[in-house]
C-alpha cells in the first residue's frame, strides 16, 4: 500500500477507497511506502472465572470501600505525577510547532518544567451519537495523534493527544475512548487496518449479524448468539441480575475488542494493569453515564452524573458523592464498607458491560430486534428480557448490588435500592462528556469537545450538548463547579457556530470560579456527509473511512487550508489558563485569534432556517465510486488527490 495526497488537504489513514493519505507539504513528492504497524494487544483478561460471570476472589488486608467525593482517590493523585510530567515534552513539541509567534514556546516550557502544575492541563472529550461519534471522534483522535503519519506536518495537530491527561467519552465516544484503550492505546489507523487476518474496526456486518470469521471462534451468526446468551447466562447463574444492556454490551465487544469470542474475561479496570498507562505514557480514559431511578424522567438538573475510570466507579454529584473500587464491583457493599461476611467479587466490570452502559440508549437497536434476520431463538431471548420491563426501564444497565446501598442515606436517591440503574450517558442532553472534566480537583484548562451529536432535523450538532451542561451549572446538584456561558441552539445556528470551532470562557475573569477554556468542535460537512443516522449499524470500510476522514479535517480545518493560523489558535487555547497562572504576557497573534474564535457574547435567538451546510472542501462520493466505477483502490486515491491538488490551488 502507498500513500497518497496532499498534506494541506488529508488525513493520512489506510483506508478511504484504500487510502487517502497525506504524503508531504509538496504535491509533487514522491510515494512513499507506509511504515508497518505492529499487531496491536489488549488489555488482558482480569475476571476471576475467565468468563463474562463474575466470581469470589480473596479480599486484599485493606478490604474495599467506598471513599467520599471531596477529593481525587490517591490511584489518581499519584497517576497524575507521572503523566502530567510525562506531557511536559510532547506539550513543547508541540507548541513548538504551532507557530505562535512572538512567543517562544520551548522557553516557556521549560522554564516552568520543574513545576508541572504551572503548565497546561489539557483534555479531550468524545460526543455522543452511535457510529457516527466512534467514526467522526476518531477522524479526531487520528488528527490530535502523533503516531499518525504525516500528523506532525504542518497545518496538522499530531501531539495533542500526547499531551493530553484525560480522555472521556460517553456512549458512541465511550467506544471510541474503549476500543483504543482495551486495545493497549492502539492507533485510530491500526484499528482501520487491522492485521493481515483484517480490520479490527470491521463494520461491514451489523451487530444484528456478527463479525466474520477472521480471527474469531464464532463461526456464523447462530453461533454468535448462542455465545452471546450463554456468556450472559453464566452471569445469572452466578447470580447477578442482568439485562438488556448486558447483550448490547456483549455484541459491541465482538465488534470493538481485537479478542476472540468479544473478551468475555477482559475488564475495564485491568486498563490499571497495562504498563503504558501504569506508567503514565497514556491520558487517563473515562466513561460518563447518568444514574436512573426506575420511572425517573431524565431531566439535566436532577441527573446523577457518574462516572467510569480505570480504578472507580462514582459522581461527584452531592446526591451519590462517593466512589467505589471498580475492580470490586459486585461486591455486596453496605454504608460504604463491606461487611466482614461479604466476600468480594471480580469480573462484574466487564468493559463491554461498561461501554453498553454508557450507550444503553443504544438498546433501541435490539428492542427492533423482531423486524431483524436474527435467529428465532435469540429474538425470544431478548423479548423474554423484555417481557419484565416497561417501556420506560428498557435502556437500563442493572448494577446489583447497589454499591451505594445505604451511602448517603440523606441524598442519595438509590441508598435504599438494592440494584442502581444506570443509563446512557446522553440522557440527559449532556451528549459531550464534559461533566468529569470540570470538576475543581482535576484542575483542566482546555477541553476540546469533539461534538457529534445528531441535533437537527439532519443530524448535525446544534450545541444541545453544551446549552444543557449550561443549564446544569445553575443548579444545586453541579456542587459548585462552573461553566462557561453558552448561548441557545438558535443563537448556535444562526451565528454559525456549529458550523466551525468556537472557544467558550476565553475570559477567566467574567467566570464565579476557575474554570476551563472549552474548544468547542462541532461534526461539519468538510468532504463527506458525515450526518448518518444514529442508529445505522454498517458501514462498508469505505464510509466507515470518509467519516474518519472528515473528522480529521474537522478539527484541524481541514489541515489549516480554511485558516492558516488555526494550529497557532490551538496552541493559544492551550496555553491561556498557563499564561494566566504565571502571569505571562498574552501574545499579539493568540489575541487575534480569541478574537476570531472567542464567542463575544452576542445572541440571535430568532427560529433559524433549516440547517443545512454545504461542503468546505471537494466532495467524495464513496457509495457512487466504490458502485459505479471499477478502478483499482490505489488508483481511485490517485484520483481523489489529484482533485484535492486541484482545488488547493486554484
Amino acid at each position: 500500500m502507498h500513500e497518497y495526497g496532499h498534506a494541506a488537504a488529508w488525513l493520512p489513514v489506510p483506508d478511504l477507497i484504500t487510502g487517502i493519505l497525506a504524503a508531504s507539504a509538496s504535491p509533487s513528492s514522491a510515494l512513499e511506502p507506509v511504515e508497518a504497524f505492529v499487531r496491536s494487544k489488549r488489555s488482558f483478561s482480569d475476571s476471576p472465572t475467565g468468563g463474562y460471570e463474575p466470581g469470589r476472589v480473596d479480599c486484599p488486608a485493606d478490604r474495599p470501600r467506598i471513599r467520599t467525593a471531596s477529593a481525587l482517590s490517591p490511584n489518581e493523585t499519584a497517576w497524575l505525577r507521572l503523566r502530567r510530567n510525562n506531557t511536559i515534552d510532547p506539550m513543547r513539541q508541540f507548541l513548538a510547532r504551532m507557530n505562535i509567534t512572538d512567543f517562544d514556546a520551548a522557553s516557556y516550557i521549560d522554564r516552568h518544567r520543574n513545576n508541572a502544575s504551572a503548565l497546561p492541563n489539557v483534555a479531550i472529550a468524545a460526543s455522543g451519537g452511535g457510529y457516527r461519534a466512534l467514526f467522526n471522534g476518531g477522524g479526531a483522535i487520528s488528527a490530535f495523534d502523533s503516531r499518525t503519519p504525516g500528523s506532525t506536518d504542518s497545518g496538522h495537530l499530531g501531539g495533542l493527544l500526547q499531551l493530553s491527561t484525560y480522555l472521556a467519552g460517553l456512549s458512541g465516544g465511550g467506544w471510541l475512548v474503549g476500543t483504543i484503550f482495551i486495545n493497549n492505546f492502539t492507533t485510530i489507523r491500526q484499528l482501520q487496518e487491522g492485521s493481515s487476518g483484517g480490520s479490527y474496526w470491521d463494520f461491514s456486518r451489523s451487530i444484528f449479524e456478527g463479525p466474520d470469521t477472521r480471527g474469531l471462534s464464532v463461526i456464523n451468526t447462530i453461533d454468535y448468539f448462542s455465545d452471546i446468551q450463554r456468556a450472559v447466562q453464566s452471569k445469572s447463574d452466578a447470580g447477578f441480575n442482568t439485562s438488556i444492556t448486558d447483550y448490547w454490551g456483549r455484541g459491541l465487544s465482538y465488534q470493538l475488542l481485537n479478542s476472540s469470542n468479544g473478551g468475555p474475561g477482559i475488564t475495564w479496570s485491568s486498563i490499571s494493569q497495562g504498563s503504558d498507562f501504569l506508567s503514565g505514557q497514556t491520558p487517563l480514559p473515562i466513561l460518563v453515564a447518568d444514574g436512573r431511578a426506575p420511572n425517573e424522567l431524565l431531566i439535566p438538573s436532577n441527573t446523577t452524573v457518574f462516572e467510569f475510570t480505570p480504578w472507580e466507579f462514582g459522581s461527584f454529584d452531592p446526591t451519590t458523592y462517593g466512589f467505589a473500587p471498580l475492580r470490586y464491583l459486585g461486591s455486596n457493599f453496605s454504608g460504604g464498607v463491606l461487611p466482614n461476611d461479604q466476600a468480594c467479587i471480580r469480573g462484574f466490570d466487564n468493559a463491554g458491560f461498561v461501554m453498553g452502559t454508557s450507550s444503553s440508549l443504544f438498546n433501541q437497536f435490539l428492542l427492533n430486534i423482531n423486524n431483524t434476520s436474527v435467529p428465532s431463538a435469540f429474538k425470544g431471548i431478548i423479548n423474554g428480557v423484555l417481557e419484565n420491563l416497561n417501556e420506560s426501564n428498557n435502556d437500563i444497565a442493572d448494577y446489583r448490588p447497589n454499591p451505594f446501598y445505604h451511602y448517603n442515606n440523606e441524598s442519595n436517591l438509590s441508598a435504599g435500592s438494592k440494584s442502581l440503574t444506570v443509563v446512557d450517558g446522553g440522557e440527559d442532553l449532556q451528549n459531550i462528556p464534559l461533566h468529569p472534566l470540570i470538576q475543581s480537583p482535576r484542575g483542566v484548562d482546555v477541553i476540546f469537545a469533539v461534538d457529534s451529536s445528531a441535533d437537527t432535523h439532519n443530524n448535525w450538532p446544534n450545541g444541545t450538548a453544551l446549552v444543557a451542561t449550561y443549564d446544569r451549572s445553575s443548579h444545586a446538584i453541579q456542587n459548585g463547579t462552573v461553566f462557561p456561558a453558552i448561548p441557545d441552539q438558535n443563537t448556535f445556528v444562526n451565528l454559525g457556530l456549529n458550523t466551525r470551532p468556537t472557544f467558550f470562557g476565553c475570559d477567566s475573569r467574567n467566570q464565579t470560579g476557575p474554570s476551563p477554556l472549552l474548544v468547542y468542535l462541532p461534526n461539519s460537512p468538510y468532504i463527506y456527509h458525515s450526518n448518518v443516522s444514529t442508529i445505522d449499524s454498517s458501514y462498508t470500510a469505505r464510509e466507515r473511512d470518509a467519516i474518519i476522514v472528515n473528522g480529521y479535517n474537522v478539527v484541524t480545518m481541514a489541515n489549516a487550508t480554511q485558516d492558516a493560523q488555526w494550529p497557532a489558535c490551538v496552541g493559544c487555547a492551550i496555553i491561556s489558563r498557563s499564561l494566566e497562572r504565571t502571569g505571562t504576557q498574552v501574545p499579539s497573534i493568540c489575541r487575534s485569534c480569541f478574537q476570531r474564535y472567542c464567542w463575544d457574547g452576542t445572541r440571535n435567538s430568532t427560529r433559524p432556517a433549516p440547517y443545512n451546510p454545504t461542503f468546505k472542501s471537494t466532495e467524495v462520493k464513496v457509495t457512487s465510486w466504490a458502485s459505479k466505477i471499477d478502478f483499482p483502490l490505489w488508483a481511485i486515491s490517485v484520483m481523489i488527490a489529484s482533485i484535492w491538488m486541484t482545488s488547493a490551488n486554484l
